[in-house]
C-alpha cells in the first residue's frame, strides 16, 4: 500500500506511470505532473478503469474511500463510471426542471407582465402594482408555478386580506391576478385563469367619498399624531401631506430633484400628476423643516420619503392610510379628506377659491372660465399656505385662533 510522502514524492517522468495501492486502487502520473486517482475493475469478465478524482484535490484517504464505494458497486453488478454519468444527468435534468418552474412561477410571470405593461402607467401607479403584489400575493404563490394554482388558492389571498378590512385591496389584487393569469394564457404558460372563478367573490361595502374628520377635531388627530406610536417617515410623510395638501401618491413619489429648496418650491412633473399637467407647490418654512429632517433620516438619494421595508422604492400605496387605523381613525379619515378638509376651513377663511383650486391642482372644467384662470396663484399661494401651516400648529397647541378676513387675504 502506498504511503502518504510516495503519493507527494511522485515525480513526472518521460512516460506516465503508476503507483499501485492495492484493490484496483492506483496513482496515475502523467508526463506534465498531473496525478488522478483511478480504480481498475472488471464486470463480466470485461475489464475497464474508473477516474475516481484528481490529486492533491482527492487525498489517497480519500481516494481509498472513493474505491470501497466503487467496489461496492462492482458487486451489485454496476459500472461506477456509467452510475455518475446518469448521476449527473439526474442532476441536470433536476437543475432544468427547477429552472422551468422558476421561469414558469407566478412571481416570474407577474414581473414580465408588469414589465410590458409598465409604460403604459404613470411612475406611481406601475410602483403601487407590483408593491401590492409583493406584499399581499408573491409571498402565498410566488413559487408555485403558474398552471398549478388553483381557484381555492386565490380565494384564500383574497380572504386574508379581508380579513385586515381592505376591501379595496383585495378587488385591486383580484383585478391585477386576473391580468397576470390572463398574460400567462396568452403567452402559453397556461390555459386557464383560475382569478375569473373570483368574481364577485370579494366582499362589497358601501362606497364612501374619503372620509373627512370633522373641523372641530382637527386638534385632538394633530395632538394625537405628534404623539403616534408609528414610523418616523410614516409620521413625517403624513405630516408633509396634511402641510402641502398634495395627494398622498404625489408625496409618496416625490423625489429630490423636484425639490427647490432655495426657492421654497416642489415642481412636480405632470407624469407624476392626476391630470397630466406639471404642478407646483409653494414650500412654507414648516415642509421644509420637514424636507431637511428627512435628508438626515434617509440616506435615498431618489425618493424624499422611501420605502420602509423596500429601499430604493417609495413609501408603499396604503402605508400612510394604515397608520391613521392604527391611531384609530380606521372610517373617519382618509389621507385625501385632508385636501378636503384643508379646502373647507381656507374656503370658510376668505381665501380666494381660485388660488385653493389651483393648490389642490383641480383642473377648470369651465373651458371658458379656464382661459382666464391659467395663472399659478404661486404669491397668493404661498402666503395662504403659511397661514395653513400656523393655523394647524396653533390648533395642535391649543392657541387662539385668529380668522383671516377675505380682505385682508388679498392684501388690501
Amino acid at each position: 500500500m502506498l504511503t502518504v510522502m510516495e503519493v507527494k514524492n511522485a515525480k513526472p517522468k518521460e512516460k506516465p506511470y503508476k503507483l499501485t495501492d492495492g484493490k484496483g486502487l492506483f496513482l496515475y502520473v502523467a508526463p506534465s505532473g498531473k496525478k488522478t486517482w483511478r480504480y481498475r475493475f472488471a464486470i463480466a469478465g470485461t475489464e475497464s478503469t474508473y477516474v475516481l478524482g484528481e490529486y492533491p484535490v482527492l487525498t489517497l484517504e480519500m481516494a481509498r474511500v472513493e474505491r470501497s464505494v466503487a467496489r461496492e458497486m462492482v458487486k451489485e453488478g454496476k459500472n461506477p463510471g456509467e452510475e455518475r454519468r446518469l448521476k449527473k444527468q439526474d442532476l441536470l435534468q433536476a437543475k432544468e426542471k427547477e429552472k422551468t418552474k422558476a421561469e414558469n412561477s407566478f412571481e416570474a410571470i407577474a414581473h414580465e407582465w408588469h414589465k410590458n405593461k409598465r409604460d403604459d402607467w404613470k411612475a406611481d401607479h406601475a410602483n403601487a402594482i407590483l408593491t401590492t403584489l409583493e406584499q399581499d400575493v408573491f409571498p402565498v404563490i410566488g413559487d408555485t408555478p403558474i398552471d398549478q394554482i388553483t381557484p381555492p388558492m386565490v380565494l384564500q389571498i383574497l380572504r386574508t386580506i379581508e380579513d385586515r378590512g381592505a376591501l379595496v385591496i383585495a378587488t385591486k389584487i383580484l383585478q391585477r391576478m386576473t391580468a397576470v393569469f390572463r398574460y400567462a394564457v396568452q403567452t402559453g404558460r397556461s390555459t386557464y385563469n383560475p382569478a375569473t372563478e373570483m368574481r364577485g367573490v370579494v366582499k362589497s361595502r358601501k362606497v364612501q367619498h374619503h372620509p373627512m374628520i370633522p373641523p372641530d377635531e382637527l386638534p385632538e388627530f394633530l395632538q394625537n399624531l405628534t404623539k403616534a406610536d408609528i414610523h418616523t417617515i410614516t409620521k413625517l410623510a403624513i405630516q408633509f401631506t396634511i402641510l402641502t395638501a398634495a395627494r398622498s401618491g404625489e408625496v409618496r413619489g416625490a423625489t429630490w430633484s423636484e425639490i427647490d429648496l432655495e426657492k421654497g418650491l416642489w415642481a412636480i412633473p405632470g407624469k407624476r400628476m392626476k391630470m397630466e399637467i406639471p404642478h407646483t407647490v409653494p414650500l412654507v418654512p414648516s415642509a421644509i423643516a420637514i424636507l431637511n429632517r428627512m435628508k438626515i433620516l434617509c440616506v435615498d438619494k431618489q425618493f424624499i420619503f422611501p420605502s420602509i421595508q423596500a429601499p430604493g422604492k417609495p413609501l408603499s400605496e396604503n402605508t400612510m392610510l394604515y397608520a391613521l387605523y392604527r391611531m384609530g381613525y380606521h372610517s373617519r379619515a382618509t389621507m385625501h379628506g385632508f385636501r378636503a378638509l384643508f379646502s373647507t376651513i381656507a374656503n370658510e377663511a376668505g381665501f380666494n377659491p381660485d388660488a385653493i383650486e389651483r393648490q389642490l391642482a383641480h383642473r377648470e372644467k369651465n373651458a371658458v372660465r379656464a382661459a382666464y384662470h391659467r395663472s399659478e396663484y404661486l404669491p397668493e399661494r404661498m402666503k395662504m399656505m403659511q397661514w395653513w401651516a400656523d393655523h394647524l400648529r396653533h390648533l395642535e397647541h391649543g392657541a387662539e385662533i385668529i380668522p383671516i378676513g377675505r380682505k385682508e387675504v388679498a392684501g388690501k
